[in-house]
């Protein structure tokens, strides 16, 4: 008989499984790219494999893995993501956060190679779901400097553009998280499409307090639920 660990070890990686198709059919990876993660515990996550689309994942491509960095169980083939310690940096700045997704959206993308933050009060839901969109400072792929980058914004923020390379969200689970990255490319396409039409009208300040009041009421019901 399975242990409740067992069983959430693998509830997780059905889960992640699932994502990494919904982010590869709707073209926000391409390739091999991307990554995704998710907590089991304080001290041990789920991570994806290094060089394996996100569209066709199995449960052997998703390695299990401590806080130390050690390998704890994988496929025999598979090793982690290039970006794992982008990732496990995530989760030392934010016990909250139990997901990280990882993707490489184009309008996000391309806000991000312009040097384009997506800090402007625009949509209701991107004020409710991901407040203020930063840039975090180019960091070379799969090295600390990646890492190291987006300490300070990660802090304080749901979502990141990360200069010349792509996107992340994080949530309190695997869908959360995903659900953000959805919203951050829908914004940065309407975003992109206001700009290119002259204008881009944001939402007045008074509004923009209100929306934060309600933002801060969801976050403290959804902990109070435990969801």
């Amino acid at each position: 008989m399975k242990s409740l660990s067992a069983d959430r070890e693998t509830g997780l990686k059905k889960l992640i499984i699932e994502v990494g198709k919904r982010l590869w059919t709707t073209g926000l990876v391409a390739a091999n790219d991307g990554n995704i993660s998710a907590r089991i515990n304080e001290d041990e996550f789920l991570i994806t494999a290094s060089g394996v689309s996100k569209g066709f994942l199995t449960k052997d491509m998703i390695i299990k893995m401590n806080m130390s960095g050690t390998v704890l169980s994988r496929g025999r083939k598979y090793r982690p993501s290039s970006e794992v310690n982008m990732h496990m940096e995530i989760y030392r700045q934010r016990k909250d956060v139990k997901s990280v997704v990882h993707a490489h959206p184009p309008y996000c993308t391309a806000f991000a190679v312009a040097g384009m933050p997506l800090d402007k009060c625009v949509l209701p839901e991107a004020v409710l779901n991901l407040g203020p969109v930063p840039i975090a400072p180019y960091g070379t792929t799969s090295t600390m400097e990646l890492a190291d980058s987006i300490k300070a914004h990660i802090r304080k923020s749901n979502a990141v553009l990360l200069a010349n390379h792509g996107a992340l969200t994080v949530g309190m689970d695997i869908m959360t998280a995903y659900y953000r990255m959805e919203t951050l490319e829908h914004t940065a396409h309407i975003t992109y499409l206001a700009t290119g039409l002259g204008k881009v009208n944001v939402i007045p300040e008074k509004q923009v307090s209100k929306l934060m009041k309600l933002r801060g009421q969801l976050i403290l019901n959804s902990k109070s639920t435990g969801c």
